[in-house]
């Protein structure tokens, strides 16, 4: 496909400018807080395994069962976003998202804390399908990829938050002061978006959903898995996400402390930068695919090749500790995984119908988090059956990957075809538009 195809403006595409990128940016600013919440048990993995005295497999409960209630909560939000809209999503999931952070700053007992973090992950799964969601609402057509490629971006400048400002702020006030006072960052974003959020400027409302039942929510869900573009961009995002997820989410503070023996301070610089090569990459990736549409396939692909013959030097390197050298290409190299499982959007976007965005998104987004919870899990299983083996524990990463990989081979061509099918369908449609 041709990126000239891409850059056409379909008929009727909103017209973006400045009140789009106002609207839309109080949106990703939910999201960004969403991900400082999502990530802040990264930086303090030890200080809770102190806290709720806990041992690795336990640890990596708090963000399996975080990632379990996100991953299945993907496709009802995509249907709730499809019926309900976008504003009053978004309050349900910044509601529900900061109870989970205060209370997992006040929690008790390990068993509260697993509560409020499954809350967390409720709210948090309302946001990023929501934001992609008012995207297409308010950009035109061509501007999709850039633009959710920024969303990730900003998602990321909010684990930059994590790493850098409640890292220090556990060290400097405590525990409860840390996550308590982050939490009234979500009172601010949603004061924010009840006074200015819409959900589409103004004469571009959707069709109005006419059917809601049971029936009707099975045919939505079908109709986007049965596009081949809805299998292939979950799997893109299953197979390019969850190294890094794993790395930032929970697993890469204490193999950085405790199997490199670095300090925790140069560990946080290392996840810092992971989270900067990030954004720099996800900049570079929605410039390439807006121009170059035919560019997805092997950005991905070589996202996952690079993350595996780096991450298969790092844990295999002879001797007790990695160079710092090959620890630091780890980190900018994982940086690109995020931008990379963006790409599962620009698979299943073409493929389905404006009225079945929202639930096609969430079954794209569903794939990196249940690789990332099931990557978690196993490494933490790996780690207390090992006594502490990184090596081993780490390489569950290669049969996730090579997983991803084959389902991506063997969709490929599929998508591909269909894609051109509709693209041909969209022009024949648009010559015979009376003027």
């Amino acid at each position: 496909m041709s990126s000239s195809a891409g850059a056409a403006s379909l008929p009727g595409d909103p017209p973006g400018g400045r009140r789009a990128m106002g609207v839309w940016s109080i949106g990703v600013a939910v999201y960004f807080v969403a991900v400082i919440f999502r990530t802040s048990l990264g930086v303090a993995g030890l200080d809770a395994v102190e806290r709720f005295h806990i041992n690795a497999s336990a640890l990596s409960t708090f963000s399996i069962l975080q990632l379990l209630v996100y991953a299945g909560m993907q496709i009802p939000v995509g249907l709730m976003v499809d019926r309900l809209g976008t504003k009053r999503v978004l309050t349900i999931g910044v509601v529900l998202f900061t109870i989970g952070q205060l209370g997992f700053a006040f929690s008790p007992s390990y068993g509260t804390a697993l509560v409020s973090r499954a809350l967390l992950g409720c709210g948090d799964a309302m946001t990023f399908i929501s934001v992609l969601r008012l995207g297409t609402r308010w950009f035109p057509a061509r501007r999709g990829p850039l633009v959710a490629q920024l969303a990730g971006l900003v998602g990321m400048a909010g684990n930059l938050v994590s790493t850098l400002v409640i890292a220090r702020l556990l060290h400097g006030v405590g525990w409860e002061a840390a996550f308590a006072g982050s939490a009234v960052a979500g009172v601010v974003v949603l004061v924010l978006m009840l006074l200015f959020l819409k959900d589409h400027p103004e004469g571009f409302e959707p069709e109005p959903v006419r059917h809601t039942g049971g029936a009707f929510v099975r045919g939505q869900i079908l109709a986007s898995w049965r596009e081949p573009g809805t299998r292939l961009g979950l799997w893109v995002h299953f197979t390019t996400q969850f190294p890094a997820m794993v790395f930032l989410l929970l697993w890469g503070l204490p193999f950085l402390v405790e199997a490199q023996g670095l300090s925790r301070g140069t560990a946080g610089e290392l996840l810092t930068l992971v989270v900067l090569s990030n954004m720099l990459i996800g900049l570079v990736y929605g410039q390439i695919v807006a121009r170059h549409h035919t560019a997805r396939l092997p950005l991905a692909l070589g996202t996952v090749a690079g993350t595996a013959v780096t991450w298969a030097v790092t844990i295999a390197y002879p001797g007790d500790h990695a160079p710092m050298w090959l620890l630091v290409a780890l980190c900018v190299v994982l940086g690109a995984c995020g931008p990379a499982s963006m790409l599962g959007f620009d698979f299943a976007r073409p493929a389905n119908p404006p009225e079945r965005q929202g639930t096609a998104s969430g079954i794209v987004n569903m794939g990196g988090f249940v690789a990332s919870m099931t990557t978690l899990f196993a490494i933490g299983v790996l780690l207390d059956a090992t006594g502490d083996n990184y090596r081993i524990a780490f390489s569950a990463v290669f049969v996730l990957e090579a997983l991803g990989v084959s389902q991506i081979l063997r969709l490929r061509r599929r998508a591909d075809r269909r894609e051109r099918e509709r693209l041909v369908a969209s022009r024949v449609e648009t010559v015979h538009v009376p003027a």
